[in-house]
Order: C-alpha cells, then sequence, then structure tokens
C-alpha cells in the first residue's frame, strides 16, 4: 500500500488517515521526531489493513452460507442468528458467541488458515447457541463436525486451542 504523509503546522496532536484510492493519506503535526512519526505511521497503516481485510471479508457471503448449511446438517435448522460476521479485534480468541443476543464474531486471523479449520469454529460457535459453555454435552455436539480433532491439533499446534476440553466461558 502506497502511503503519503501529508504535515500540517495546524495540527498540534491529531492524527488521520483515510484511503484515496490506494494510496493511505496520513495527516500529522509538524515537528514529530523521525522515530515517533514512523510508529505513528506504522499504526495507522496497520489499523486501516485491518479495516480493508475485516470489509472485504465480510463482502463475502461464506459465513453466511456455512451457518445455514451446518444448521441443516447439524442443527436440523432450528438455530438463529442476527449476525454472523468477521473481526478484527479479537487478540486471545478465534471466536465468539454471545447466545443471548444470538450474534457469532469470527477473527479474521482465521481467513488464512484452511477452510476446515474456519468451519470447525464456526461449528464450535454455532455450538454455543445452544450450550453456553464447553461442557461435555458442548463438546459432543461440536465433535460431530468431522475434522474437529484435525482442526483442533492444528490449532494446538500453531499455539491457538488448549487441549483441555471443559473449560469456563464460550470463547475459543
Amino acid at each position: 500500500m502506497e502511503v503519503k504523509v501529508i504535515r500540517s503546522r495546524d495540527r498540534k496532536k491529531t492524527i488521520q488517515a483515510k484511503m484515496v484510492g490506494e494510496t493511505l493519506v496520513i495527516y500529522l503535526p509538524t515537528g514529530l521526531h523521525r522515530e515517533e512519526e514512523g510508529k505513528l505511521i506504522e499504526k495507522m497503516k496497520q489499523k486501516i489493513e485491518k479495516k480493508i481485510l475485516k470489509t472485504r471479508a465480510n463482502n463475502g457471503d461464506y459465513l453466511n452460507k456455512r451457518f445455514d448449511e451446518f444448521n441443516k446438517m447439524y442443527f436440523d435448522g432450528k438455530l438463529k442468528v442476527n449476525s454472523i460476521e468477521f473481526v478484527s479485534n479479537q487478540r486471545w480468541v478465534r471466536g465468539s458467541c454471545t447466545p443471548s443476543k444470538g450474534t457469532i464474531r469470527i477473527s479474521h486471523k482465521l481467513l488464512v488458515m484452511p477452510k476446515w479449520v474456519l468451519d470447525y469454529v464456526i461449528m464450535h460457535e454455532m455450538s454455543h447457541l445452544l450450550h453456553p459453555n464447553h461442557s461435555k454435552v458442548f463438546w459432543d455436539k461440536v465433535g460431530e463436525y468431522k475434522y474437529t480433532e484435525r482442526a483442533r491439533g492444528f490449532l494446538m499446534a500453531k499455539g491457538m486451542e488448549e487441549y483441555e476440553m471443559e473449560t469456563k466461558g464460550s470463547d475459543v
């Protein structure tokens, strides 16, 4: 991504970034140290890249299609969801479900994983709509997805999955 920096004496503390075509334009106050300026530019670049990735990921219909397919296949079409979307603000979990609101959030980090790993996380979060815990009955439901063990092993190898089958909370 091309970056264009515009320094302004009128700016005292505020920093602004926006995409103009394919160029990231960053507005900074004049007089910042080069090191501080470099850090701010990198921070704004990462923020915009996350936003673009999230927008592109959610423009596709993969999550909704998989939800519908899994709902029919594993839940007899009984589950309802208000939203299922990729998000870029989950640092420690790959997905989360809020059963009371009917929302499922999937980390954008899964976009670079094999589809069967992403599908496992979708199945995991969908199961939380029925079982908002990590009980045995929850894991039995998740285990109906044929690649559960393989996906869990893959995520464990990446340091992204706990071995423990029964844990507290509803986040993966």
